[in-house]
């Protein structure tokens, strides 16, 4: 149980360029530097007011607000093709209900693609990123 003042770390697999898209949009919001290192891996919280966690915590809020509408943007084809061996964990933080709503909609959409998670993270956040960087580029 995680208190109100405490985000929950979950983690979503990611191919090299979704990674490196999400470190720097991080360091873009938040200033994170080393975003592969930034949280720990061995905690379940963060507290709110962590820059990093809070930046991850808006994204994620925005991820499962437009999940329906990144779900028909996604290219699934292109993250079956990444090499199994070649995605990255990266942890996020965000309240814990929209953790939840998070996995559920994740879940569901491998159920449809019939598909692993790591292709749905990758081709799910990659949709995601590429429509913030179109909007930032406006």
């Amino acid at each position: 149980m995680t208190r109100d003042d405490h985000y929950k770390l979950f983690g979503v697999y990611l191919s090299a360029p979704a990674f490196d898209a999400l470190a720097t949009r991080l360091y873009e919001d938040a200033g994170v530097v080393d975003y592969e290192n930034y949280f720990d891996p061995s905690a379940s919280t963060v507290p709110v007011g962590d820059p990093g966690a809070d930046a991850t915590d808006d994204l994620v809020s925005d991820l499962v607000a437009d999940f329906a509408d990144l779900y028909d943007a996604a290219d699934f084809e292109a993250a079956r093709r990444v090499d199994p061996d070649s995605f990255t964990l990266a942890h996020l933080a965000a309240d814990p209900q929209t953790v939840t709503n998070a996995r559920e909609r994740f879940q569901a959409a491998a159920t449809i693609q019939d598909t692993d998670l790591r292709t749905v993270h990758t081709a799910i956040l990659s949709a995601f990123l590429d429509a913030e960087a179109d909007l930032d580029d406006r």
